[in-house]
């Protein structure tokens, strides 16, 4: 998405002092200058989704706010990503960790609650942190909320756009310093996430002639011109802050088959730019690689006051593009980069000189000797652990269906090992239709799922993932011996598959073998006992088979992993409502009011009848008048609101009963003619 055109903004100035090299190493000085004594500086960090390096240094697209950012300030040519993902890019950036040493190797997973986060450190010394996100994958239920006092992830869908997202941080701005104000405050530290530019791209007319028709390019001329009002607003607001703007990731744009990303380790989508600016930071040029997790350290050494530690010019830049392993079962890949030479290993070896050949399309692997550090590193970084990803996956059915979305296709996957292993760079024909197929079982277009993932499966057989997904589509298609057929191909390919036996269990409950699917579904929560999906799905056997204990204490342990369902809140309502346990089947309804959803709006019913109970008639009205008369128990609601109206002596009440005589049905008809409520009315 992009935004209108606003009103010329003026350039975004900033002081520029004495000779410093942001993260440059090797030739002294090396290091961001640390500010002056005195008050902790303001910082402001600037991320920007699926932003190519080289897009901004092109001359076909106008890009003059920050075109000014690159001139005031220090432009790393050769930063690179850890991952081609939002999410653990980003935990890259805010814990200065690699992906092996975070644990996030792709999105929709959730960071460690134990990881030591920028954000929180610096409040710890006093700043005022606040983040503003534009996407999905940045939610803060995947946790990085932790450390900042605002948090703003408030919108529907995959994304907002980069003006909505500017709104929010005028807003608190504005909040936080008015115009007015001279006395000294906290310093503050905030985070901007822009999801622009972002497929699909959708640029407005205007950006899109501007970048001569090409939509991607486009989307960057638009996110410039909101670049150049958030710094309008800095620059009104604070304090001669620190700047520092880096991407996450890049974009393939065709280069070596791959359109998007999250697949590869080629420059398009590992190269990234990044430019800091701010006091006591000359305006240059460094050409040495880099990674985004000196992030971590720039932020940390400017707000202590002091030099950033320097970067080792001999050291070795490092990433993983993990994705295809833990989704596919293709070889995992990792990435090495160490002066102009480049090395991935991906089942394969290959070896550029991106400085010579920044297309990477002369291979060197067989002319060039790899210094050591090279050589190590692609040796030792780590693949994850198989079973380890799905344990911290995406919990609630939304989340699946937004990952969908964003080309993941099986939401539970865990890394496997396959004997037939491919190499991801001979299977960039299988980018698009794994997106396609995966978006379109989301959406519950599960023919059209099911022929996607057919034709997947013959270019690529031994792909479990894309298998149980094509069995799952034919199970949902109401096709039981297809289905079967395809779950059985699926056990003997990987007998221990939790996976497998989850989808399975899950087939057999859609046609009501319920002792089969208990059996399945059992075996998987010994093994993995946070499995949301698992954990639903035994509380509705226990429901169908009226067990209202057992759904009650299952129904509890999901809630555990997932607290934001308003559907699972709901069950447990009726659970402890099956069970007479009012005061914990009220507050299970309230959380489910409060949170919202359609869930929400069956919860009236039960809250009006349950008010009643505990004799609290104000709030029994109240919950019963939000009720439609097109709810499929409106003569019950009739009922209760009469009951309602007598106990408060209501002016309608006779009215009310006439109501509820008229409107009854056989069960309340019963009830109405022994209510003695209702005598002489």
């Amino acid at each position: 998405m992009s935004s209108p055109t606003p009103t010329p903004l003026r350039p975004w100035s900033l002081l520029v002092c004495s000779f410093a090299l942001a993260c440059g190493a090797g030739s002294p000085p090396s290091g961001d200058p640390a500010p002056s004594a005195g008050p902790a500086p303001d910082i402001v960090v600037i991320t920007l989704d699926t932003t190519r390096a080289d897009a901004l240094l092109r001359a076909d697209v106008a890009t003059p706010h920050l075109d000014a950012i690159r001139a005031r300030g220090l432009d790393h040519r050769r930063a690179y990503s850890t991952v081609p993902e939002t999410l653990p890019a980003h935990v890259s950036m805010w814990t200065g960790l690699l992906p092996w040493e975070h644990g996030v190797h792709e999105n929709g997973r959730q960071l460690d609650p134990a990881s030591e986060l920028v954000a929180a450190q610096l409040q710890e010394r006093g700043y005022r942190t606040a983040a503003f996100v534009s996407g999905f994958p940045l939610l803060g239920r995947f946790g990085l909320a932790r450390g900042f006092d605002v948090y703003d992830d408030d919108f529907e869908g995959l994304e907002r756009s980069a003006a909505e997202t500017n709104d929010r941080i005028e807003a608190w701005l504005a909040g936080q310093r008015p115009a007015t104000q001279t006395a000294p405050s906290a310093p503050l530290f905030v985070w901007v996430h822009y999801y622009d530019p972002h497929d699909p791209y959708e640029p407005a007319p205007e950006f899109l002639a501007a970048a001569a028709g090409d939509p991607y390019l486009g989307e960057i001329a638009a996110l410039d011109v909101e670049i150049g009002r958030l710094l309008e607003l800095v620059e009104a607001r604070l304090d001669d802050p620190f700047v520092l703007l880096v991407a996450d990731h890049g974009e393939g744009r065709g280069d070596h088959g791959e359109e998007l990303h999250g697949n590869l380790l080629y420059e398009g989508v590992m190269r990234v730019p990044m430019i800091v600016a701010g006091p006591g930071i000359e305006a240059g040029i460094e050409d040495r690689p880099v990674s985004i997790t000196r992030v971590a350290e720039l932020v940390r050494a400017w707000s202590e006051g002091r030099d950033p530690v320097p970067v080792d010019a001999s050291a070795v830049v490092r990433g993983e593009a993990m994705k295809p392993y833990i989704q596919y079962g293709w070889q995992p890949q990792v990435m090495a980069v160490s002066g102009r030479l480049k090395a991935i290993r991906d089942g394969g070896l290959q070896v550029f000189d991106v400085e010579a050949d920044p297309a990477e399309s002369r291979d060197l692997a067989d002319s060039v000797e790899l210094p050591p550090g090279v050589r190590q590193a692609l040796r030792e970084t780590p693949v994850p652990v198989p079973g380890s990803e799905a344990e911290r996956g995406p919990t609630d059915e939304q989340d699946r269906r937004r990952l969908a979305a964003l080309g993941y296709v099986s939401f539970d996957a865990a890394a496997t090992r396959r004997d037939d292993a491919p190499n991801p760079r001979d299977m960039v024909q299988l980018f698009a239709p794994l997106d396609q197929a995966s978006q379109a079982f989301s959406e519950g277009r599960y023919a059209a799922a099911a022929e996607l993932f057919g034709r997947i499966l013959e270019a690529d057989p031994g792909n479990l993932a894309v298998l149980v997904r094509l069995a799952a589509a034919r199970s949902l298609l109401g096709e039981r011996a297809r289905a079967d057929a395809l779950f059985e191909r699926a056990a003997q390919a990987d007998p221990d598959s939790l996976d497998v036996v989850q989808y399975r269990g899950l087939h057999h409950l859609r046609f009501g073998d319920l002792a089969a699917a208990e059996r399945d579904l059992r075996s998987v929560l010994e093994r993995s006992p946070r499995r949301l999906t698992v954990l639903e799905a035994l509380a509705s056997i226990a429901e169908r088979r009226g067990d209202a204990e057992r759904a009650l204490g299952l129904l509890q342990r999901a809630l555990v992993v997932d607290d934001r369902s308003a559907d699972l809140h709901q069950r447990r309502g009726r659970a402890a409502m099956a069970l007479g346990r009012t005061p914990e089947a009220v507050a299970a309804f309230e959380r489910a009011t409060a949170l919202g959803g359609t869930a929400a709006s069956c919860c009236d019913l039960e809250l009006g009848v349950l008010y009643l109970a505990q004799r609290r008639p104000e709030e029994a009205k109240a919950a019963l008048d939000r009720i439609g008369s097109d709810h499929p128990e409106w003569p019950m609601v009739l009922f209760k609101r009469a009951q309602v109206s007598v106990l408060l002596g209501e002016p309608d009440r006779r009215a009310r009963v006439a109501a509820a005589r008229a409107g009854a049905d056989r069960t309340t008809a019963e009830l109405i003619a022994r209510e003695r409520l209702f005598e002489g009315l």
